[in-house]
């Protein structure tokens, strides 16, 4: 007689050999079971069915047959069983399979829970009506499913996996039926490339936090890699936080050579990398070595300088000392004579040729940029013979000065040559300068100067700003304030600034009139 009980939900329904109907099936202990070893009729299983209690049992299959041989029990006992025949047919020729102790027309009633239930279908072809095929070629599985458990409508049809195997596919296919997640460091790419595929958002989030927990300097680059690859722009912002905070480390990896050269230059492209830029340089060298490689290429200067392209502008040679970059970048081959000889005249000439690198300085802390202005009111006309406007000042609380804000020109648009320096008031020691220009448009706005590292300023200490610019006349700032207080908008936290005359060598600027109205700075 044909199973009725449970239904078959779309699937193949189980013909099989059982005396009086369904109510009445013997236990497993009866005159039945026992007699098998003389060819009595015993209940038979047919692949693809959903009446029988068979445990999935990863072994490889052809397409289309039996997913698993038969099934595995806790307890189970070797029986003869007969191929489907017409109902009250007498025992064929027997074959040796494995069934279940447990009587499994009453399966439900040894679970207890609703999880157990869910967990005992897992892999099990009792009311499964569709299934997983795993692998491809001989190595094909063929994985019995239950579509109200897929959690995916993706999942919701017969589905082949070609490129995933058992061991890697199963932690996924777990978590459906219990919401338990077993994934590690073997498996964790790979679940999470099945369940983005296969539209399981909840299987994703547990692969993305287990990343984030194991997020370290040493394989931050491999998995910002797969984070960019997978569209997991969280992740991927938690990877370029630690590489920040840990550049060096983070460069110094095996994986930071094999990423791809989009996710290099995403990372050189960043303000924020803690590293002196001709160690990033030799680095990014390295990477250009194993590119080559890659590309079957030799590495030699111009398959290096070819394989990095548009990577190449991204390096910040003006941010180097003349002397680093003599030693290094200058020797390698990489650039061209012409970017050779602008930059180092742009180390050593005044007023400075542009370059076609980047000269904004990397700024390695964390949070947002802040400035205060000190001035109320602009007025015309601030003239310069050579010596520096100079302002003293101290804050309450630990920041980090990246440079000063200056006014332009008031005849139009001029470039001005400035040199910038932060000097510790009391040993007159220069903690931050920087010879460099800026661009102004003739407008009453002022233009940002940057050092090129940021200067550490502690709280209740004196510091001298000081900034001395060749150019035609300026604006300057009028009614100064002497304290100004900066207050953070998203936590409150205020900062507050007081300034003084800085006497000796001074071109006039003082608390209440004159240059460098603005301090750019970060907490």
């Amino acid at each position: 007689s044909k199973m009725a009980a449970g239904g078959c939900g779309g699937a193949p329904c189980l013909n099989v050999s059982i005396p009086g109907p369904l109510g009445n099936v013997l236990p497993s202990n009866s005159a039945q079971a026992s007699a098998t070893s003389t060819g009595g009729a015993a209940p038979a299983a047919v692949a693809g069915g959903s009446g029988r209690a068979s445990n999935f049992n990863p072994q490889p299959g052809p397409v289309g047959g039996s997913s698993t041989g038969d099934a595995v029990a806790a307890n189970p006992v070797t029986v003869a069983s007969n191929p489907p025949q017409p109902a009250g047919a007498a025992g064929v020729e027997a074959a040796s399979v494995l069934v279940y102790r447990e009587p499994v027309y009453n399966w439900q009633a040894t679970k207890s829970t609703v999880k157990e239930r869910f967990a005992f279908l897992f892999g099990n072809e009792v009311l499964s009506d569709v299934h997983f095929l795993v692998g491809k070629g001989m190595g094909v599985q063929r994985i019995p499913a239950h579509r109200f458990l897929a959690g995916s409508l993706v999942l919701g049809v017969c589905v082949l996996f070609p490129r995933s195997q058992v061991p890697s596919w199963l932690p996924g296919s777990r978590f459906l039926y219990s919401d338990e997640v077993q994934i590690g460091p073997e498996t964790v790419m790979t679940t999470l490339y099945t369940a983005k595929k296969y539209a399981v958002p909840a299987l994703e989030a547990h692969c993305v936090e287990f990343l984030k927990k194991n997020l370290r300097a040493d394989n931050a680059f491999m998995l910002l890699t797969q984070a960019r690859l997978f569209d997991e722009p969280q992740l991927a912002s938690l990877c370029l936080e630690n590489i920040d905070k840990n550049t060096s480390d983070a460069i110094n990896a095996e994986g930071f050579t094999d990423i791809d050269l989009d996710t290099l230059m995403a990372v050189l492209e960043r303000d924020t990398l803690g590293i002196r830029e001709v160690r990033l340089f030799t680095a990014v060298s390295r990477w250009s070595d194993s590119e080559s490689q890659r590309q079957q290429l030799q590495p030699s200067p111009e398959n290096k300088r070819r394989v990095l392209g548009k990577a190449l502008p991204l390096i910040r040679f003006p941010l180097m000392t003349i002397e680093e970059f003599a030693a290094g970048p200058a020797q390698s081959g990489i650039l061209t004579d012409r970017e050779v000889v602008s930059l180092f005249l742009h180390f050593t000439v005044n007023p400075k040729p542009r370059v076609e690198f980047i000269d904004r300085p990397r700024c390695c802390l964390r949070g947002k940029e802040c400035s205060i202005n000190r001035f109320q009111q602009v007025e015309s006309r601030w003239g310069y013979s050579g010596t520096s406007d100079r302002i003293r000042f101290s804050v309450n609380r630990r920041i980090f000065v990246v440079g000063f804000g200056l006014y332009g020109s008031i005849h139009g648009p001029t470039d001005y040559q400035v040199n910038i320096q932060i000097i510790h008031t009391d040993s007159n020691t220069a903690l931050g300068q920087n010879d460099t220009g800026f661009s102004c448009d003739g407008t009453a706005s002022t233009f940002r100067v940057m050092f090129k590292e940021p200067v550490e300023i502690l709280p209740n200490v004196n510091y001298t700003a000081c900034a001395t610019l060749k150019g035609p006349d300026s604006h300057y700032g009028t009614k100064g304030l002497r304290k100004v207080i900066h207050e953070a908008s998203t936590t409150g936290t205020k900062t507050c600034f007081t300034f003084c005359y800085a006497a000796g060598n001074n071109n006039g600027t003082s608390v209440e009139d004159g240059q460098i109205p603005e301090l750019i700075f970060y907490t």
